[in-house]
């Protein structure tokens, strides 16, 4: 009986420390989603940082409206994609109705070869911001030995999703450590949080961009550069092929908004409030729980693509 005393005593104080940590990381969460979403934050981003801003794969989705809201506070803007005739409709639309200058860069990001021309295309532009967008995916959840033109697609999604964080950040990062100001901001994503089986190379891949965010951020924050990981859910664009923008999926437009708020204040960010819930959900979650659920969904989207296609 009196060997089991300090063994109780042990496990209470176990218990008590667990339940205070628990309460302090809750307590902290609810004050910085209210310091966020509640208050708000004005992200102190503009030409104050740089005239120009950069943003790759900026012709739809996300990056067009990362494109739109930097012009809106009055910074001209680099295009960066892959079509010159979708560059040059976004370049005029954002020229007429924000009234800035605007740049464009065709270049396919699955090439290696690309970065001399975007190096030279750069050359003397104060850039404040840089948005690492770019991004490919599949084209539905698959088994790893059974996606389509493997060799191909793991060479694409490491080029593109890898391979180009890296190189824009090493072609505009010694530019903004000379002013000591500069803000990027790279789009990684949920899936790259924990594994996502029958996404594993993009997971794997936005992963990376996550990780390499977080670091980047430690080494270069005392010299004043400002790096943010941006871990979006499902967003209405065509890559999600989310036609129709609801709360747990808002438009590009609305999730920019909402992220922007978050610069300056997370260097890692969900970037809306719906999906940091989801987030702090699946931060919590047993990973045996976590891979169930997703496995099981992923296959069911898969089943259903299938389908699909075998009906056209």
């Amino acid at each position: 009986m009196e060997s089991a005393l300090p063994a109780a005593g042990f496990l209470y104080w176990v218990g008590a420390g667990t339940v205070a940590y628990l309460t302090l990381r809750i307590s902290y969460s609810l004050f910085m989603a209210f310091r966020v979403w509640g208050l708000g934050h004005e992200a102190g981003v503009g030409p104050e940082l740089g005239e120009w801003a950069v943003v790759t794969g900026s012709t739809d989705g996300i990056g067009k409206s990362y494109a739109k809201e930097l012009a809106k506070r009055g910074m001209k803007i680099v295009l960066i994609s892959r079509s010159q005739d979708k560059l040059n409709q976004v370049s005029s639309e954002i020229r007429e109705k924000f009234k800035v200058e605007t740049r464009t860069i065709a270049v396919d990001f699955a090439s290696e070869d690309i970065y001399d021309k975007i190096k030279a295309s750069l050359a003397g532009l104060q850039i404040g911001v840089l948005v690492n967008n770019v991004g490919m995916s599949y084209q539905h959840p698959e088994y790893f030995l059974e996606i389509p033109n493997l060799d191909d697609t793991i060479k694409k999604l490491l080029l593109i999703n890898v391979l180009s964080v890296c190189k824009m950040t090493q072609l505009v990062l010694p530019g903004m450590v000379e002013r000591s100001k500069g803000v990027i901001l790279n789009m990684s994503s949920a899936t790259g949080m924990a594994p996502v089986p029958l996404l594993t190379i993009y997971s794997a891949s936005k992963a990376f961009v996550d990780f390499f965010s977080q670091c980047l951020h430690e080494e270069y924050k005392s010299k004043g550069i400002f790096v943010q990981s941006v871990l979006p859910f499902f967003v209405a664009t065509n890559m999600t092929r989310i036609r129709k923008p609801s709360l747990q999926a808002p438009s590009s437009d609305t999730f920019v908004k909402s992220a922007m708020k978050t610069v300056g204040l997370k260097s890692r960010t969900n970037g809306y409030f719906v999906h940091s819930l989801v987030g702090s959900i699946v931060s919590i979650l047993p990973s045996w729980l976590y891979f169930k659920i997703a496995m099981n969904h992923n296959k069911s989207f898969r089943a259903h693509c299938q389908k699909r296609a075998k009906k056209n």
